[in-house]
């Protein structure tokens, strides 16, 4: 099968989120029509004001000038395009199963406007057979066109998998710069979303696969979550023996060969905190080790409350000044943050005042929202606090002058202020 050369007019985005927006922002800026498709009326509303609702270096900038160009508009309905790009949640149910109804539902509205020559690639980080699933819907809610899950490479419509490698903060350039997994429900499949990623992709697209590719996808997020786990278990074992963690971990990878991660106060984000799940739901009697990661990453923000409650001790009233609510240093990104889980069980849990201090975050999540929570400044949190619990190393807490903590207990899961406050 050679590569052959697919011409994309308009490519139509299912999902404006943290995924989704960039990459129908880059391919507007290509010269290519671009509608992008969300639900939520707040976000097609500020995509065609020429707003990004997402805070990312350079995406503001990106999409108020491809909305000024034309290249680039939103609805809440999906039209007809040369490919469809869907990039929707597929989070965890109450059991940890895979959710895909939001992904369903996009495939719905898709399959309504598909026509003979159209591609539909799935970005979503998916279970395993996803995408033969996609191509099963699809085939039912069209039944008068051929898929290529039953006809091969003849049929009418391509489909593929293709999951994004981004870290929130440097989305654009990771977009354009990492390799890329391109798998297909057969080779032209492949092929055909490889020339659509080619449009803008500067690494490697390396093609195979709709199954491999999905299995690619959940194997890093797998791996870097169990490393994280002997991080975070690390973590326990130091305290448990009163040694500084961070000074283990620094003498320890000075050997060659040895490359332990910095422990934290859980694991957060849409990715390695979800994927793995995926895998233990599929399999789960041959994943016994990343069960087991699981395990002790979800266990560690309580593991966290348990060392600030024991700091509150002797306190009637405890001020405790939590610094950083996102997920990971220098972000606003809030999905899955272990901090969030921290301090919404302190809050249930004393009788005093829980602060929250994070310079990314203009507001509180929904579920402290209507709690004894307050956003507020570094220097306000600073001044008052009983206890003070470092829960993201936003590079603003590294400038923190010591003679503001004199006197405060401290709780520092992130290894900012060495020995003296260390898990």
């Amino acid at each position: 099968m050679t590569n052959a050369a697919h011409d994309f007019q308009r490519i139509c985005v299912v999902g404006l989120g943290y995924v989704g927006l960039p990459t129908a922002a880059i391919l507007a800026t290509k010269g290519i029509d671009v509608v992008g498709v969300d639900v939520e009326v707040d976000r097609v509303e500020a995509v065609n004001a020429g707003a990004a609702y997402i805070a990312e270096p350079d995406l503001g900038a990106m999409v108020r000038e491809s909305v000024e160009r034309g290249r680039l508009h939103a609805r809440q309905e999906v039209v007809g395009a040369d490919a469809f790009v869907i990039a929707v949640p597929t989070p965890l149910g109450r059991n940890q199963e895979p959710d895909l109804r939001c992904l369903r539902h996009a495939a719905a509205s898709v399959a309504q406007v598909l026509v003979p020559g159209n591609l539909v690639v799935l970005e979503s980080t998916s279970p395993v057979g996803t995408t033969e699933a996609v191509c099963e819907w699809l085939a039912e809610a069209r039944p008068e066109l051929t898929f290529p899950h039953t006809t091969g490479e003849e049929s009418d419509i391509r489909v593929a998998y293709s999951p994004e490698r981004v870290l929130p903060g440097n989305i654009l350039a990771e977009l354009v710069n990492n390799d890329r997994v391109v798998g297909g429900v057969t080779p032209s499949c492949a092929w055909a979303a490889s020339s659509l990623y080619r449009i803008f992709v500067q690494g490697t697209c390396s093609v195979t696969s709709a199954r491999m590719a999905e299995l690619v996808k959940l194997t890093e997020n797998a791996y870097r979550d169990v490393n994280l786990a002997f991080a975070n278990e690390l973590s326990l074992v130091c305290d448990a023996l009163g040694v500084d963690p961070w000074e283990v971990i620094e003498f320890a990878n000075r050997h060659p060969r040895v490359d332990v991660l910095r422990p934290g106060p859980g694991v957060g984000g849409h990715c390695v905190a979800v994927d793995p799940w995926f895998l233990v739901n599929a399999v789960p009697d041959q994943t016994p080790l990343v069960q087991t990661a699981r395990r002790i990453n979800d266990g560690k923000p309580q593991w966290v409350v348990d060392r600030v409650l024991a700091a509150c001790g002797g306190l009637a009233n405890p001020t405790i000044a939590c610094l950083g609510l996102a997920y990971k240093a220098n972000v606003g990104d809030l999905r899955e943050s272990p901090a969030v889980r921290i301090v919404e069980r302190l809050e249930s849990m004393i009788a005093g005042t829980v602060l929250v201090v994070d310079p990314y975050v203009p507001g509180l999540p929904e579920v402290l929202a209507h709690r004894r929570v307050e956003l507020v400044d570094q220097d306000d949190a600073l001044s008052v606090a009983d206890v003070v619990v470092v829960l993201t190393d936003h590079r603003e807490f590294l400038d923190i002058e010591t003679d503001c903590l004199v006197g405060k207990r401290l709780i520092d899961t992130r290894g900012l202020w060495g020995t003296q406050a260390s898990l």
